[in-house]
């Protein structure tokens, strides 16, 4: 894994936690659910990466 597809993984993860908390502060639905949306699909990504790794 790259250390650049790391970065941009953990911080679209980052992201996620963050609009998730704000959506939970703000009763806002629609942004907790993208917030959680973010946070699986980098932890997708660092995840297939991984495995990208296990067979080069």
């Amino acid at each position: 894994m790259s250390g650049m597809d790391k970065l941009t993984n953990k911080a679209q993860e980052l992201s996620g936690k963050g609009k998730e908390a704000v959506g939970d502060a703000t009763d806002d639905r629609d942004l907790q659910a993208e917030g959680q949306k973010d946070q699986a699909a980098g932890n997708l990504k660092q995840a297939g990466e991984k495995v990208k790794d296990i067979f080069k």
